[in-house]
């Protein structure tokens, strides 16, 4: 069974910089397609970024381009979120989730396995 265990989260101030993990286990990492979401207090969890299983291909939420990458490294079953210029709208809990299909799906519909989310708050 598949297990995601999200980190990195923290407090940071506006302009700044964070790098959240997610590190699978259970499975065979470079068969997933993996992505980010992340859920501010009452609203809808939506997407933020994904990459793909086969060829690394990735894509983006427009509120994050330019500013966060997303990466994975298959030796240590690990994905990350690199995020640059962070703005107060960043603040939120960030899950990762996995899907063995290929693709990047914006639908957290298309993910059948979550992580338990690590906090990102932004301070200004």
């Amino acid at each position: 069974q598949v297990q995601l265990v999200e980190s990195g989260g923290g407090l940071v101030q506006v302009g700044g910089s964070l790098r959240v993990s997610c590190v699978a286990s259970g499975c065979t990492f470079n068969g997933y397609s993996m992505a980010w979401f992340c859920q501010a207090p009452g609203k809808d969890r939506e997407f933020v970024a994904g990459i793909s299983r086969s060829n690394g291909n990735t894509y983006y939420a427009d509120s994050v381009k330019g500013r966060f990458t997303i990466s994975r490294d298959n030796a240590k079953n690990t994905l990350y979120l690199q995020m640059n210029n962070v703005q107060p709208e960043d603040t939120a809990v960030y899950y990762c989730a996995a899907r063995q299909n290929n693709g990047i799906p914006t639908s957290t519909r298309e993910y059948p396995t979550w992580g338990q989310g690590t906090q990102v708050t932004v301070s200004s």
